[in-house]
């Protein structure tokens, strides 16, 4: 099971005891922010997506207020930004739907942070279940996530600046 993966992951780093489990559906932005009684945005959603070999995976965090754009997404890794499927999300990343996370991983999910994370003090990732998370600071989200970097690939999450 997942979450039994990513409670060992957190022991060995002495903080298996922050990983939060719901009576409740945690599983959207929506439901995850209503169980943790946090505002949407601070849930760090991870999706994840093709790369360019079917051993391997790209894996975006992102506030719960950002989407990803194509554009800057292809940019930035050299692919169409399309998502996997059910299926390939649990064969990649070792979590189902609902509860991916950028914690315990296989070697082929290779994970990066948006931006649009780095506005909040805490933000709320998932733990390999449909009703679990963890609060983290951004830097130890990022440690704990072995991400490969900070990157700009989402939109809608700030307020666009007027052009005059």
């Amino acid at each position: 099971m997942s979450i039994e993966t990513v409670k060992a992951y957190f022991a060995a780093l002495g903080r298996e005891e922050d990983v939060k489990e719901f009576a409740v559906s945690s599983a959207t932005v929506e439901l995850a922010a209503e169980a943790l009684n946090v505002e949407p945005a601070r849930i760090a959603k991870t999706i994840s997506f093709h790369s360019d070999g079917d051993a391997t995976c790209i894996l975006v965090v992102a506030a719960g207020d950002a989407k990803v754009d194509s554009g800057k997404f292809k940019r930035h890794f050299g692919v169409k930004a399309k998502m996997l499927n059910h299926d390939e999300v649990v064969r990649l990343t070792g979590h189902a739907v609902g509860g991916v996370c950028p914690f315990a991983n296989p070697d082929g999910a290779k994970t990066f942070m948006d931006i649009s994370l780095q506005r909040f003090e805490t933000v709320f990732p998932a733990c390999g279940s449909s009703n679990s998370a963890i609060e983290l600071q951004c830097d130890e989200l990022y440690q704990y996530a072995r991400a490969v970097e900070w990157v700009d690939v989402c939109k809608g999450w700030q307020l666009e600046e007027s052009v005059g």
